[in-house]
């Protein structure tokens, strides 16, 4: 495949994150990551990794026509992934390290969904490629390098509230959730497929 190729591909995967078009992608980061602080950095780039994987099965998936899900249904799943993961944050008080197992599970679960909204318009982009597994690995990368960006993004906002702002992190954590909460439920309610 020509490195233009990757290239397009990759921006692809890019903008799927960082355009204005991706706030339910950016919810759901913010949301899985609002729990964490700067020291868990390794564990959120894992997450983070996880979710990607998820999104990537069920696009490739799709790609190849394996599977197809409605439209109308997999728009009003993401905000649901979303408000249920914002409402885990806000109601969950154990340590870190049992939220870790579980955040692993739910991000890896949610990608799947995550994947699906996606998956049309790449399928019809990809079909007429005929170095499929080339784009879907350059739209990959693309789009995991755009979620570390975003993470880094919140970390620092982050760790300025905590550090320099002296909030305190628990009501932090209730700010942001309730905040993805908030916003992901109204998606979900304007997106009820039925």
């Amino acid at each position: 495949m020509p490195f233009s190729d990757f290239l397009f591909y990759f921006k692809l995967g890019w903008s799927h994150i960082v355009s204005l078009d991706a706030l339910d992608h950016q919810l759901f980061i913010l949301a899985l990551v609002a729990v964490y602080t700067t020291r868990h950095l390794k564990q959120i780039l894992i997450l983070v990794t996880a979710f990607t994987i998820g999104h990537s099965v069920t696009l490739a998936l799709s790609v190849f026509d394996v599977i197809r899900f409605s439209s109308k249904w997999v728009e009003f799943l993401i905000p649901c992934t979303i408000f249920l993961t914002a409402l885990f944050n806000l109601f969950r008080k154990e340590k870190i390290q049992k939220k870790l197992a579980l955040n692993y599970y739910l991000a890896l679960i949610f990608g799947l969904i995550h994947g699906m909204g996606f998956a049309n318009s790449v399928r019809m982009m990809l079909a007429k490629d005929q170095n499929i597994g080339w784009g879907l690995f350059g739209f990959n990368v693309g789009l995991e390098v755009g979620q570390v960006v975003f993470v880094v993004l919140i970390l620092a906002v982050s760790w300025s509230m905590l550090n320099l702002f002296k909030t305190k992190r628990r009501d932090w954590i209730i700010f942001v959730s309730s905040a993805v909460f908030a916003l992901a439920l109204q998606m979900a309610i304007q997106r009820i497929p039925f």
